[in-house]
């Protein structure tokens, strides 16, 4: 089972708890199995199959753009950590 943080902003999907833990082989499973739980999640961070542009994913703190992307294998202790873009000046 995989452990999924999030950040403050995308706590609002998870009644203001900062982990879920789901299941799922790979990121892709895991975030449509948060969305079947939690309906809207998966399009806050996913459009047309790849992770939205101002979202950042981690698994175990590897950027996932620099790997497998949504593809990615998850084992069960891995924890993956979903970021929103922070900009401002």
């Amino acid at each position: 089972m995989a452990i999924v943080r999030l950040s403050t902003p995308l706590r609002k999907f998870s009644e203001g708890k900062p982990e879920i833990n789901t299941e799922g082989s790979t990121l892709k499973e895991v975030l449509a199995n948060i969305d079947s739980k939690i309906p809207g999640f998966l399009e806050k961070v996913v459009e047309n199959d790849e992770i939205k542009q101002f979202i950042n994913i981690y698994i175990n703190n590897e950027d996932v753009r620099l790997g497998e992307g949504l593809s990615t294998a998850l084992g069960e202790s891995d924890v993956v950590s979903i970021l929103p873009a922070v900009s401002g000046g």
